[in-house]
């Protein structure tokens, strides 16, 4: 059975885990060893090179060079000056009388390195960990550029990456490998040095996360262009950057613009497409479009703005003719020829001083073909009311002119002919008593004839 720790033990495990720790994160970062026959110049400086202490008299000394694959012979003498050193006069120096050589050594040119000033950044979810530092000068040759990650409060060793000088750009930059599968929210604890022969400079740790890091590069093709018939608006599109996937991962944009004659910027925030709708675009004005990109789940910081892209809105082309009135450029001349003019606005006088007008650069619609047409159009309209006001007040009184009451102008109606006599209620002739029946037929024919 194994004996359990004893006290002094487990009071020295949080001891040796501390400097551990502190052992990983301070990595050594001095200048590089020099050999014993190199000598170091400061760039810009003077440097005495000797030969001996002690010389034989009546002897010459000569001085030999080689640097860069290539031999030269110097100055005569026991010392060599060499005035404001460059990086060019590194190389192996010799001295010699006659063919014996009396000393070789080696001249390095270096300057001290510049402190590091270390970013991190990741263009994708998918991509590898760039780290970077920029150089206000070029580092001397031999400069060697050093970086270490650890995970934090972890007891491990720290990975070494080497880091490489780009000239153009003017910074270090390290690659980090990111395993598959690694835990974005991580903190990890990046350390830099940078060191040569004249020292050694160590940058301050800087502690990321793999979320944090993340910034994509700026979207590209972006392309401004104008609609037809909408003098205030722009239709602005881009694409993603190569570098990311949107198959897994998307972006959002922002998106700022300004019309040229400003200095201030629109901004457009939280736009999920590649595309934008710009509708308060100033008539005729070229506008300056900018956008940028960041992960859509707002990881990271925002990418570099893109590249300008210019546009101007739709103009009408008979905003442009519309003040032009119409007019013959060549007139006869007194000899019968035609000769040019110009315009006649141009020869108008603007003040009492007669000054001459100067023309707008910005076209102006004219108003006068507004005002006339609408002039017109009420002018009409008033006079159909009239007419129509004036025919009915006409016709009402002719109306009031015919229509009599009844009572008045009535006369009786008189018959032509005479009216009938009354009949009276006695009859004309007696009834006739009953008599036989022979002699009904006589006085019927008696009643008959006398009737007629």
């Amino acid at each position: 059975m194994a004996r359990p720790p004893g006290p002094l033990l487990l009071l020295l495990l949080p001891l040796r885990f501390l400097l551990h720790l502190a052992g990983a994160a301070g990595r050594p970062c001095g200048p590089a060893g020099l050999p014993r026959d190199t000598v170091l110049g400061r760039l810009g400086a003077n440097i005495t090179l000797t030969c001996q202490d002690e010389v034989p008299a009546n002897t010459t000394v000569l001085w030999q060079v080689e640097k860069q694959g290539a031999a030269g012979q110097l100055a005569e003498g026991n010392t060599l000056l060499l005035r404001q050193l460059r990086y060019e006069d590194s190389g192996h120096y010799s001295c010699s009388v006659g063919s014996h050589l009396l000393r070789s050594l080696r001249l390095l040119v270096a300057e001290p390195p510049e402190t590091p000033q270390v970013s991190c950044y990741r263009r994708s979810h998918d991509k590898d960990v760039l780290c970077e530092w920029p150089q206000q000068k070029k580092p001397s040759p031999g400069t060697r550029a050093m970086l270490w990650v650890r995970r934090r409060f972890v007891a491990e060793n720290a990975t070494e990456q080497r880091c490489r000088y780009f000239s153009k750009a003017q910074k270090f930059v390290c690659r980090l490998k990111v395993p598959p599968g690694t835990d974005d929210t991580k903190s990890l604890v990046v350390s830099t040095c940078v060191s040569n022969g004249a020292g050694g400079s160590a940058g301050k740790d800087k502690i990321i996360t793999l979320s944090s890091v993340l910034r994509p590069d700026p979207p590209v093709n972006v392309t401004v262009q104008a609609l037809e018939k909408a003098p205030q608006r722009l239709q602005v599109n881009w694409s993603y950057p190569p570098s990311w996937d949107p198959r897994f991962y998307w972006l959002r944009f922002q998106v700022r613009y300004r019309p040229e004659p400003a200095q201030t910027f629109t901004e457009v925030d939280q736009v999920m497409t590649t595309w934008l709708d710009i509708r308060d675009a100033w008539r005729g004005t070229r506008h300056v479009v900018q956008v940028r990109a960041k992960d859509e789940f707002g990881h990271g910081t925002w990418s570099e703005w893109s590249h300008q892209a210019v546009g101007t809105p739709w103009t009408d082309p008979w905003e442009f003719t519309s003040e032009m009135e119409p007019y013959s450029s060549q007139v006869p001349t007194e000899d019968g020829t035609y000769g040019v003019t110009l315009h006649p606005r141009l020869f108008e006088e603007d003040d009492a001083n007669g000054s001459v007008m100067e023309s707008s650069t910005h076209p102006v619609a004219s108003p006068y073909a507004f005002l006339v047409t609408g002039g017109s159009l009420l002018l009409g309209i008033a006079l159909f009311v009239g007419i129509v006001v004036r025919y009915r007040q006409m016709w009402w009184t002719s109306g009031q002119e015919t229509t009599k009451p009844e009572a008045e102008g009535q006369h009786m109606l008189v018959p032509l002919s005479l009216p009938p006599p009354a009949l009276s209620d006695t009859p004309l002739l007696p009834h006739p008593a009953p008599s036989a029946p022979g002699g009904l037929h006589t006085a019927q024919a008696d009643y008959s004839s006398s009737g007629q």
